[in-house]
């Protein structure tokens, strides 16, 4: 029996390349969105505040995302055999359910206003909303780098792409409402904006409960990899197949083989080797057997 371990390249700083851009984004977005709760109560407008709602998530996105970086930055101890990572998916989890929470509540008062709409004054909102859009494009700017090889930063762009869409529709909105005085459309643009949210806020939360199961990560096809695995020459079967993630981007993968003949060592190094260069995975811990272990029996690859 042979076993092997490879973890190149290290995991290194988690996140590290993405903070500066974080707190920049985090300190243009809370600036603002006291600027757009007050000029939201002034104006009477609920898009204009459930913009600033959403630019609330935002802030509270930004700070929990540079939270869980810097927690994940300490280092493995006893306790925490893989470290903190796992607090970066915690943090995106956490805020799918608070752009949860504030979009039904924008639905509910959405509702309460449908009666009885109140009167907006729409020159200082589309002022006011007009600001909130550059505020979110620029933020957008600086979070589009990261988005796509962390689940905690791709979070927070979310929040803000939502806001700046929610910013585009106060627009609209200001500018219907100044040429025609329907101001029944403040009502519908926070609806609108609220709909918009909910499925896309899905879609991060259940990618984080899918990393806390230790589901299989996104675009890893497990039945591909033990095809990858049994093609490695001298391997008979493949059994007690896993593959995780920690956190976004830290995919790791251990994995029994059986193998009658040949070079164990070289084919656990072939094995991790086929792993990095196929399928990106760099934490791989490969167990070879010359005959299949008890556990094995009735194991049909993975479980």
């Amino acid at each position: 029996m042979s076993s092997g371990h490879s973890h190149a390249p290290a995991l290194g700083k988690p996140g590290a390349p993405h903070q500066r851009s974080l707190w920049i984004a985090l300190a243009l977005t809370s600036s603002f969105m006291v600027a757009e709760v007050i000029g939201g109560v002034l104006t009477g407008s609920l898009a204009l505040i459930s913009d600033a709602a959403h630019m609330f998530t935002d802030t509270a996105a930004l700070a929990i995302a540079l939270a869980a970086m810097q927690i994940a930055k300490r280092p493995v101890d006893a306790r925490r055999t893989f470290g903190y990572h796992r607090f970066e998916i915690l943090a995106a989890a956490f805020n799918a359910l608070l752009l949860f929470g504030v979009a039904l509540y924008i639905l509910y008062e959405a509702w309460q206003r449908f009666s009885e709409p109140p009167s907006v004054d729409s020159l200082p909102m589309l002022v006011v909303a007009s600001v909130g859009l550059v505020v979110n494009m620029i933020s957008m700017r600086l979070l589009a780098s990261g988005k796509d090889g962390s689940l905690n930063v791709k979070g927070a762009y979310l929040e803000v792409w939502s806001d700046m869409l929610g910013s585009l529709g106060v627009i609209v909105g200001a500018i219907v409402i100044w040429l025609t005085g329907w101001t029944w459309i403040d009502t519908v643009i926070a609806v609108a904006i609220g709909l918009w949210v909910l499925p896309r806020t899905w879609i991060l939360l259940r990618a984080s409960i899918n990393i806390l199961l230790e589901g299989v990560p996104e675009g890893v096809d497990v039945a591909v990899v033990e095809k990858a695995l049994l093609s490695l020459e001298g391997v008979e079967s493949v059994h007690d197949l896993h593959v995780w993630a920690i956190s976004s981007g830290k995919t790791s993968l251990s994995v029994h083989l059986v193998s009658a003949e040949g070079d164990l060592e070289v084919l656990t190094q072939s094995a991790a080797a086929i792993m990095a260069k196929d399928f990106e995975i760099h934490h791989v811990t490969v167990q070879v057997e010359r005959v299949a272990c008890a556990q094995a029996d009735g194991d049909h690859g993975y479980d």
